[in-house]
């Protein structure tokens, strides 16, 4: 071959090899963005709380964990991140317990236990759900707790419902922004079938804010957190833990910071 023909074509293998690198960027998307999803057996026996059930408007039935706190304090709603599970909540079903506040956790549509498969629209169906389910049975108000990609979850839900507070822990100003980061070179906001635009949400949020992130996550950028809070409306709280990443956070600290934040709702 030469050297002029070679020139010629090598362009055009990179655009192909490109276009097919997007190609499968979209397939599987959802494969990355839900990686907890899929058939995982659920315990025989929970880890803490009771089991429960949970029917969404569309049909599904949700897995969760139930651990009733006090009838005169909220009860704390939490959806995880995207590689988590319910089950792995015991510690803090049992420091709430220490204070007699209880805990439902959901496990989303396509994650163990739960029927259906992920995506945006899903999940945000199932935390209505959840916490209509919640809402009969918490008489003193619901706290909603999102974690990563939960607070996409929570930040819908707490607009569309009237949660007494709003935790928020590694947050993002939209799945959309964060990918963008770590994919430029790809055209994301074309590809992405599910953009969690939390920046779009928020300002529905009225209730009390607490906002938690590590200064060191890695998956979600403290300055992504912190430019959705800039967009919060009061009232609100950011705390910023230096020591922490993304998979970390959960520490004896932030649990307490989470139960005296409950603790002081009106």
């Amino acid at each position: 071959m030469s050297v002029t023909r070679y020139l010629l074509i090598l362009p055009l293998m990179a655009v192909i090899a490109y276009m097919a690198l997007v190609g499968l960027v979209y397939l599987s998307q959802r494969a990355l963005l839900y990686p907890g999803a899929g058939a995982t057996p659920t315990p025989e026996h929970a880890s803490w709380g009771e089991t429960v059930h949970v029917k969404t408007p569309d049909g599904e039935m949700l897995h969760g964990l139930y651990s009733q706190g006090d009838s005169n304090k909220p009860c704390v709603l939490l959806f995880f991140g995207n590689g988590d599970r319910i089950d792995n909540y015991a510690f803090l079903a049992q420091a709430l317990a220490t204070r007699s506040i209880g805990l439902l956790a959901i496990s989303y549509r396509g994650y163990p236990g739960s029927t259906g498969s992920p995506s945006e629209q899903g999940l945000l169906t199932d935390g209505i759900a959840a916490f209509d389910w919640l809402s009969a049975r918490a008489r003193s108000g619901i706290v909603v707790l999102g974690r990563s990609l939960g607070t996409g979850v929570a930040a819908n839900t707490a607009g569309k419902r009237p949660a007494v507070g709003v935790i928020l822990v590694s947050p993002y100003l939209s799945v959309l922004s964060v990918a963008q980061t770590r994919y430029p070179f790809l055209p994301v906001e074309f590809l992405l079938k599910d953009p969690f635009r939390s920046d779009l949400s928020i300002g529905k949020v009225k209730q009390p804010k607490l906002f938690l992130h590590g200064r060191l996550d890695d998956s979600i950028p403290l300055s992504s957190g912190q430019a959705l809070y800039r967009i919060a409306p009061e009232p609100k709280r950011m705390l910023i833990y230096d020591g922490a990443g993304h998979n970390d956070i959960f520490n004896d600290s932030m649990v307490g910071d989470v139960i005296r934040f409950v603790e002081e709702l009106k």
